[in-house]
């Protein structure tokens, strides 16, 4: 990918990954893996730090509502974006999300602090 060389200023200090992909793209769920195993296990970071967002478009097919990821993927919190049926759903997950990326990052730092004392 073009973008490859700013991948690790992306990267640096990241507490969290969101990954969002048109589920209807066979191509997107190879890549969902790739930018899974960059982003995420090359940090590290825990898969609770990433949240995968499938967008489904208006008027697109409802059978990908049931998606059945493959290892490692299926480990990972999903989340189904229509944003004309339930928006409000939508920004429910992502607070949810913040709040567990604000209590990690709390817990960090209280670790270091602590090593830092001792």
């Amino acid at each position: 990918s073009r973008f490859e060389t700013c991948w690790p200023a992306l990267m640096k200090d990241s507490h969290g990954v969101i990954i969002i992909f048109n589920p209807e793209l066979p191509s997107h769920l190879k890549e969902i893996e790739m930018w899974y195993s960059c982003f995420v296990q090359q940090q590290p970071l825990l898969d609770s730090q990433c949240l995968l967002v499938a967008h489904h478009k208006p008027g697109s097919a409802e059978d990908t509502e049931n998606l059945s990821l493959a290892y490692p993927l299926n480990k990972l919190k999903l989340i189904h974006s229509n944003l004309e049926e339930d928006p409000e759903d939508v920004r429910m997950e992502f607070i949810k999300y913040f709040r567990s990326i604000i209590t990690i990052m709390n817990e960090s730092r209280d670790r270091e602090e602590m090593s830092i004392i001792s």
